[in-house]
């Protein structure tokens, strides 16, 4: 979304209610595309983060090459949020080696809510009792959704996945000072990208690559991250520090709901009584006035 002199225009309230929506299920779709990937071993990890880079790296750069063409590009981005990218790329794909799926959304999301609350906290957000509750409420649906598949992790797996966490955490507060979701996020792809590439090339022994994987991963990076990105960078904008890490608690949800349309797993009323506490939690926590 951009101005006529363009300069992307900042969302309206319901336009960051609407980005927000669109980025989560992105991000859902992403953590799908991972689970048929990674899961079925039709790739290995490192290729599944350098094609998902990549892919993302060339379609946004034809996207915004296309958008502001005639106009002059400034670089724009930067090398840490394309380390934070990378860093969140690589790690959660190594660690869903060796975690399930329960344990490794525990881990994820209890280090992006935890790197990005301290940071609010730090920089002087103060959130109401409200907005406490409500966070509480969605944790404790993430929890109940999850904890059937929840095991012992291995410590490596645990450690990676923490550190996927805290590097999505980082990327997502670096992204609220973005001017121009667009080029940033492109730059940061772009940037990224080639330390994919290192890392493929030193784990080659370890390369195997199906069609279908390749597919997954291009579908990842292309749309899912890549464009999903995009969005999620304008909607931060709009949104507390506070309030994005609490609205990413919506995710597992939407992302257990996919594999229920889309994987053919059963609905359960766990699944359900979940969806309530999560959705009725973040609901409360971002329509709380500070108090």
């Amino acid at each position: 979304m951009e101005s006529d002199r363009g300069h992307p225009a900042r969302f309206t309230s319901a336009g960051v209610a609407a980005a927000t929506a669109a980025a989560m299920v992105a991000f859902a779709a992403n953590s799908v595309l991972c689970r048929l990937a990674l899961g079925h071993a039709t790739i290995d990890a490192a290729s599944f983060t350098t094609v998902r880079l990549v892919s993302g790296a060339l379609t946004l750069l034809a996207l915004a090459s296309t958008l502001h063409r005639g106009r002059e590009i400034a670089p724009r981005g930067g090398w840490p949020a394309a380390g934070a990218l990378f860093g969140y790329a690589i790690a959660f794909s190594f660690a869903y080696l060796s975690l399930s799926a329960g344990t490794g959304a525990l881990i994820l999301f209890g280090a992006v809510q935890l790197t990005m609350i301290l940071a609010a906290l730090r920089a002087g957000e103060r959130p109401g009792a409200l907005q406490w509750l409500g966070f509480a409420c969605a944790v404790a649906g993430l929890v109940y959704l999850v904890a059937p598949g929840v095991t012992a992790p291995s410590p490596l797996g645990a450690l990676l996945m923490a550190f996927a966490g805290a590097c999505w955490g980082v990327y997502s507060l670096l992204g609220r000072g973005s001017a121009n979701p667009m080029l940033d996020t492109t730059a940061n792809f772009l940037r990224a990208a080639p330390l994919a590439v290192v890392a493929s090339a030193i784990a080659f022994a370890h390369m195997h690559v199906s069609s279908t994987g390749l597919l997954l991963a291009i579908a990842s990076g292309a749309v899912s991250s890549g464009l999903g990105y995009v969005i999620w960078y304008a909607a931060l904008r709009g949104l507390t520090a506070t309030r994005a890490a609490i609205v990413q608690l919506v995710v597992p949800l939407l992302a257990a709901l996919g594999g229920v349309i889309f994987l053919g797993e059963e609905f359960t009323a766990r699944l359900a009584i979940a969806g309530v506490l999560i959705l009725g939690g973040v609901a409360l926590a971002i329509a709380a006035r500070r108090t």
